[in-house]
């Protein structure tokens, strides 16, 4: 296919990728009636993206803004091809989980925020045990990242019997408690999905050591906030280092902002001058594949939802 002609919707919302499909070999048009594919640029408006496949629904194609998409899930469909952004965020979120459990084991919280000097305290992350939820792309780049510090990894995926190149073990979900077991540090890396929502709640939190850090970069919901809390408050855990929560944004008033076991980024691991250039040149491969005929990147798996 060339010239494929390309509606990027909402207008006003990232913008940029205009140009992007102009350099992908595309052409720009205003109205989905005369569009061979849609890239959305919204990531919270389901209402909308259904009300315009309405007036098209045999679009044959659909390119959605980020790797996570559960809100997007219940538009999904089978009679035209979603991509999403896949991948394209993976480094930039590992580089923040590795910080989070650098920070969390070295006490920053409590070290930042302090006004008098205190005794040392912290753990190395030197040849410790890592869980990791989740096989995707921020797994594979997190895992690259850990490689020096010599840690022994474990991940739990839907897929237990595919391997993942640097982990000692693969288990699957429903043996999470076994996964986390003896872990120093558990990191959640994994799709939102109503099998992986509320993943983490008082079960997995008591299987966790009271110097184990939990690391969240994936969605809030996957953790029970108030088992969480209770947890951090009774040092059942070590802490926890969040950069999403549930929910999201936190009040000002919240008890995790409180909590000198508790460390808070406002949902950054990727900022917008982050994903600005991964996106547009997602936007330009897909493009591109698409003309020549090959496979598209980031292909939506609809059954699984991500």
């Amino acid at each position: 296919m060339t010239n494929i002609r390309v509606l990027v919707a909402p207008a006003g919302q990232r913008d940029y990728l205009r140009s992007a499909v102009v350099e992908g070999g595309g052409v720009l048009v205003d109205d989905v009636a005369d569009a061979d594919a849609l890239i959305w640029t919204s990531p919270r408006d389901p209402a909308a993206l259904t009300a315009l496949l309405q007036q098209r629904p045999d679009l044959p194609w659909v390119q959605l803004p980020w790797a996570g998409i559960e809100h997007y899930r219940d538009v999904l469909d089978d009679q035209r091809l979603w991509t999403a952004g896949q991948g394209i965020y993976a480094d930039d979120v590992a580089e923040h989980a590795l910080t989070l459990t650098l920070a969390g084991l070295r006490d920053l919280k409590r070290r930042a925020t302090a006004t008098t000097w205190q005794a040392p305290s912290g753990l190395s992350l030197r040849r410790k045990k890592v869980t990791i939820f989740g096989a995707g792309g921020i797994t594979a780049s997190l895992i690259a990242l850990l490689r020096p510090f010599e840690v022994e990894i474990t991940v739990v995926r839907r897929q237990a019997d595919v391997a993942v190149p640097g982990a000692v073990r693969v288990l699957p979900l429903h043996k999470r408690i076994a996964a986390i077991d003896g872990a120093d540090v558990v990191v959640l890396a994994l799709a939102l999905t109503p099998e992986t929502t509320g993943v983490i709640g008082a079960a997995e939190l008591a299987a966790m050591s009271s110097t184990t850090w939990l690391v969240n970069v994936a969605r809030g919901r996957h953790v029970d906030t108030t088992a969480l809390i209770a947890a951090l408050r009774d040092g059942q855990i070590g802490g926890a280092a969040l950069d999403v929560t549930d929910p999201e944004p936190l009040p000002a008033d919240h008890e995790l902002f409180h909590l000198d076991n508790c460390l808070i980024t406002p949902h950054c691991a990727n900022t917008p001058a982050m994903a600005e250039p991964v996106l547009r040149q997602r936007v330009i491969d897909n493009l591109r594949r698409q003309a020549a005929g090959l496979p598209l990147l980031g292909v939506v798996d609809v059954s699984a939802g991500y």
